[in-house]
This record gives C-alpha cells, sequence and structure tokens, in this order.
C-alpha cells in the first residue's frame, strides 16, 4: 500500500504555506478521502479559508484537524509563523466518520451516526478539543466508551486566540474528529516526558485539589524529602520542574497522568495540583527530564517499530507544549529523533494543551498513531 501524500510550509502568509503544501502533495489520488490540516494559531482567524482552500485544491471533502501554538510534520517543528502541514489519507470506503463538535455529551453522535456505528462499529477515534470546555475530560471518556477498544488519540487545542478545530467545518468549544472502524490498520503508543523522583504515597488526606497529608505526614516534609535538601531550600525553583504524578491503576506500564504543582502553603504544609484527589489514592512526585524524555521516546518508538512490517502510510503526532523545543532543545530535536527511529514516513500534528490517549488527557506527554 502507498504512502499518504503530505506537505508542509511555514510562509509570510497561509496563501504561501498552503501553496506550497499543495505543491509537495502533488498529484492527489483517486482513492484519497480524508484530510489532516494542522494550522499554526496565528492562522486561527484564517482557519476557515485555509479549510477552503484545500478543500477545492485536493476535492477531498472530509478534513479533521486542528489550531497549536506549534505544528510538526516529518522531521520538522514550526512555531510562531505561518505554518500549514497537510496529509491525504487513503482509507476503505465507509471505514472512517468524522463527526461535529460535541459540548456537553455523546448524544449527538449516536443520533446522527447510529447506522453507521451499527454497521461498522468504530474501533479508535482522532480527536481534537476545547480545553475551555469544563466538560472536556467527561466528554473523551464518553466516547471512548463508543469505541470498541475503548481508545481515542489526539489533544487539546493550543492558541492564545481562538481554540479552533476542524471537522469537515470549523468549530470550537467542544471535542470532535473522526472514528475509525476496524478496517483501517492503527498503531499508537504514549511516551512521557517526566520522570519519577520518589516512591509512590498514599494519600491519606485531601480535599479537592489540595493535597493536605501523605503517607500519614504533611504533604510537604513528604515532597521535601523526595526533592532532596538543595531544592527544598528555594522552593520557588520547582515550578515547570517538579510535577505531581497520578499512577493509574491497572497499567502494566507503571504509567501516570502528570499535574502541575499550583501552589505551596508552606504554613499548613498543604499542596495545591491541577487535578482533584481522592483519600486512598496513590501520588508520586516527578520532574521534566530531557535525557529520561529521549529514552522513553526511543523505547516507544522500538515498541512501534516491532509491530510494523513496513514503514507506515502515515501517522499523527500530538506532543505537549513542555516538550519539542522545549524539552529536547532546538532544530526540531523530538521530530528528528522520530524520523531516526521509524524513518521518513508521511507525519503531521501539533503541540498540545493536553495529550488524549486511551480515555484520559495527559500532560506532557507525547501520543504517536501510525496508519499501517
Amino acid at each position: 500500500m502507498s504512502p499518504f501524500r503530505f506537505g508542509h510550509a511555514a510562509a509570510a502568509d497561509w496563501r504561501q504555506a498552503a501553496d506550497a503544501c499543495v505543491a509537495q502533495i502533488g498529484p492527489v489520488p483517486d482513492q484519497a478521502n480524508l484530510g489532516f490540516l494542522y494550522a499554526t494559531d496565528v492562522l486561527a482567524e484564517e482557519l476557515g479559508a485555509v479549510l477552503a482552500f484545500f478543500r477545492a485544491a485536493t476535492g477531498v471533502s472530509q478534513w479533521v484537524g486542528t489550531v497549536g501554538m506549534g505544528i510538526c510534520a516529518t522531521g520538522r517543528e514550526y512555531y510562531e509563523e505561518p505554518a500549514i502541514a497537510a496529509m491525504l489519507g487513503e482509507f476503505p470506503p465507509e471505514s472512517f466518520r468524522v463527526f461535529p463538535s460535541l459540548l456537553k455529551d455523546v448524544e449527538e453522535l449516536d443520533a446522527q451516526h447510529a447506522d453507521w456505528i451499527g454497521a461498522h462499529p468504530p474501533y479508535l477515534g482522532l480527536v481534537h478539543g476545547d480545553p475551555s470546555n469544563g466538560l472536556i475530560e467527561a466528554l473523551v471518556k464518553q466516547l471512548a466508551r463508543r469505541t470498541s477498544a475503548g481508545f481515542l488519540v489526539g489533544g487539546l487545542a493550543s492558541s492564545r486566540g481562538a481554540a479552533d478545530a476542524i471537522a469537515n467545518v470549523v468549530t470550537q468549544g467542544g471535542l470532535s474528529g473522526v472514528l475509525f472502524s476496524e478496517q483501517v490498520g492503527l498503531a499508537t503508543r504514549l511516551t512521557q516526558g517526566c520522570s519519577p523522583i520518589g516512591p509512590h504515597h498514599s494519600v491519606t488526606e485531601a480535599q479537592r485539589n489540595i493535597l493536605i497529608k501523605l503517607d500519614g505526614q504533611p504533604a510537604l516534609d513528604v515532597l521535601k524529602a523526595d526533592i532532596g535538601e538543595i531544592l527544598a531550600r528555594d522552593l520557588g525553583r520547582l515550578g515547570g520542574y517538579v510535577f505531581a504524578g497520578l499512577p493509574i491503576r491497572g497499567s502494566d506500564t507503571g504509567d501516570y497522568l502528570v499535574r502541575n504543582l499550583l501552589g505551596i502553603d508552606a504554613n499548613h504544609g498543604f499542596l495545591a495540583i491541577g487535578d482533584l484527589v481522592e483519600h486512598g489514592s496513590e501520588i508520586i512526585f516527578c520532574r521534566r527530564d530531557a535525557d529520561t524524555a529521549r529514552e522513553d521516546l526511543d523505547r516507544m518508538l522500538s515498541a512501534l517499530e516491532r509491530r510494523l512490517s513496513g514503514p507506515p502510510r502515515g501517522g499523527v503526532y500530538v506532543s505537549c507544549l513542555g516538550r519539542g523545543v522545549n524539552l529536547f532543545g532546538p532544530d526540531s530535536a523530538e521530530l528528528r529523533q522520530i524520523q531516526a527511529g521509524l524513518g521518513d514516513f508521511p507525519l503531521v500534528g501539533f503541540y498540545a494543551n493536553g495529550e488524549i490517549s486511551q480515555d484520559r488527557i495527559y500532560g506532557y506527554t507525547g501520543v504517536l498513531t501510525l496508519f499501517i
């Protein structure tokens, strides 16, 4: 099976970037029937025009995608400039279904696509979400349960303006994307960008997102013991470096959700984190670690490579805004590492405000999905 056609470019304005992408795509195969389109957030206001251009230029009517403060393609990252990455997929007829933005629940999906879902049970979904929707995590869980694998991939738009997404039209405010049936060959994995710096701790007292006691001790004292004496002397240095990790029960890979430390109450020994916690749950503290992130990315690529019988036809990569140049360094180091590990295959994607894998929203991770 032939690789997907794709193109990516940055230019002074979106028309020049779009023209360059179409030139790279070249002749459009007759079988091309789904486009993937990602644009930097400086083009958010022009996203409708960009979509109309690609639909007219390629003849492909169905598209999904979103905006990001950074976007990526094979071996390349783009930030702070008008840039576009587009890929044309070729899938069996009726093997996928694009769905509009879900704002409160999945009932609209059930109503509009019941016949297709019944005839072609969805296996996995590629989704894009608006981080301003307070129900986005619940929507992710609900939609994941509509797939036979219980699995979604994707991420939340990152933008200094509107968090627009594409689901055949430009939309915002909810969760949208495309569902694939089992007819579509897929492989996906997640890679972490942080590493644990201490053991698992039991939450023995908490209120909503406030950690009061861990293992029966003041939460701040436990944190200080884990991070060591030097960092404990200057807690102001922890922001953006040390995080809370919420281990996922039942994970056979030691997976965990990374959440920000939002505040420290030195007088009472409390910690505020970016998620709700319950008595009896577990927590670990972790740190951003470039070396560990590179090692874990290689581990993920090796695991995916073992599942491949040949080069991927195409792929979508969703990485955290805290990764990319901020963690791996300049010159598109993160994307070049993927290219070195799996070869020069068509890849598009974006840097997200939260990454989606299975039925959860992660942070500081990368989610790579391959079409095989």
